[in-house]
């Protein structure tokens, strides 16, 4: 299929902005055009979203988000620590979703024995990942650095220290101790952080720390990429926009993994965002029923579904002045495709044509009944905002 799509404000992470056209041939952007033309009043085109670190696939709220593809995490039932395993999580969104498995480390993401990263990368994985957890053994998490720089994958890390974070629900300041709840010192973050840096860097792989959320972990993270460390870290809009105040009503859609944080850190956080520490901006989509939200803070299971605000919760960042709106879609599309090995996430020619159409103004409230998602489990419900989704382009194909 050949698509020219014209008045439109292109919105690239590579080539920034402008005004003008763009053309389509097949599954691809190219250099000229001719077949259909689509007027775009003026809309925004840009490069669909690349979620990297989804633990649900769930393709009604990612078309709905713009997302085009997903790195799926492997704590999926059974874990993707098998290269049948990991085809199968690959074929399990077509057509409608690239479905990008991210293998299990070690074997039934345990921490103990290393996976078999060469032939999960050979079945279609496109990083290696700890899971929700981090590995607590520091010889392990060695060898797993070390296979994976190997294989020429990333290590896809969650960093918080169990021996300070094991069995708490929050972070530890004024808002846990009113409440009652077994909270965890952000530095429990931070730890874990700079042992994985350090072994980072004495082996030479590359390492994405999933989400990071305290001030302390982010200066980590600026130093280590001063020395040329191959790091990268990522956060949710949640720890952007939200602090540990907002569990104060004992809200179980606030309780997330990581926690929420003090202001201090979320203003850090947003600092962070604005010079270029943070590389990735993702939804953490992991949806949540009412049998695993409607319980008392301590018991209800952590995550939100997260797909399809991501986009509107992210043109807010814009609007706040953080980021700017082709820096917006590096961190959407560009920044996740790079470290997945994607040739994607822009609008040069040659690029696959995963496109969306968004009408940045268009008006919306947050309803967590009315999501398309498995389960509604959003702390921002309720929450006006701003940019839908009115096209999404995968493959030179209409999905939405």
């Amino acid at each position: 299929m050949t698509v020219t799509f014209t008045n439109a404000r292109l919105v690239c992470p590579s080539g920034g902005m402008r005004e003008g056209d763009l053309h389509v041939a097949g599954d691809r952007i190219a250099d000229s055009g001719g077949g259909d033309t689509i007027d775009l009043g003026g809309k925004l085109l840009a490069p669909a979203i690349v979620d990297l670190g989804v633990f649900a696939i769930d393709e009604a709220a990612c078309a709905r988000g713009g997302i085009a593809r997903v790195g799926l995490m492997p704590d999926q039932s059974p874990v993707l620590d098998d290269p049948g395993i990991v085809q199968r999580a690959a074929a399990m969104g077509k057509p409608e979703l690239w479905v990008h498995p991210i293998a299990a480390a070690t074997k039934g993401l345990a921490g103990i024995d290393l996976a078999e990263m060469a032939i999960a990368a050979e079945a279609g994985a496109r990083a290696v990942a700890t899971g929700r957890r981090w590995i607590a053994d520091s010889g392990v998490m060695r060898r797993v650095l070390g296979y994976a720089r190997d294989c020429g994958l990333t290590v896809i890390v969650h960093a918080e220290d169990d021996g300070l974070a094991g069995g708490a629900v929050a972070t530890e300041g004024e808002t846990a101790t009113r409440l009652g709840l077994a909270a965890a010192p952000a530095i429990a973050e931070s730890l874990a952080v700079a042992r994985d840096i350090a072994l980072a860097e004495e082996s030479g792989a590359a390492i994405h720390f999933r989400q990071l959320t305290t001030a302390k972990s982010f200066d980590l993270v600026r130093a280590a990429k001063a020395r040329g460390i191959a790091v990268t870290c990522g956060i949710t809009p949640a720890h952007l926009y939200l602090s540990d105040i907002d569990i104060s009503d004992f809200r179980t859609f606030a309780r997330l993994s990581p926690p929420l944080r003090s202001e201090t850190d979320r203003q850090a956080a947003r600092a962070a965002l604005a010079d270029g520490t943070i590389d990735i901006l993702c939804s953490g989509h992991d949806p949540r029923g009412p049998e695993a939200k409607r319980l008392p803070f301590a018991d209800a299971a952590p995550g939100s579904a997260g797909a399809e605000t991501l986009l509107a919760l992210g043109l807010g960042l814009v609007r706040d002045e953080l980021v700017t709106l082709d820096r917006l879609f590096a961190l959407l599309s560009a920044n996740p495709g790079r470290i997945l090995g994607l040739d994607t996430g822009t609008l040069s020619p040659g690029s696959p044509a995963d496109l969306i159409v968004v009408d940045a103004d268009a008006p919306w409230r947050i309803d967590a009944d009315r999501m398309a998602a498995s389960a509604g489990n959003t702390p921002f419900d309720g929450l006006p905002v701003q940019g839908k989704v009115v096209q999404l382009w995968k493959g030179g194909a209409r999905i939405r």
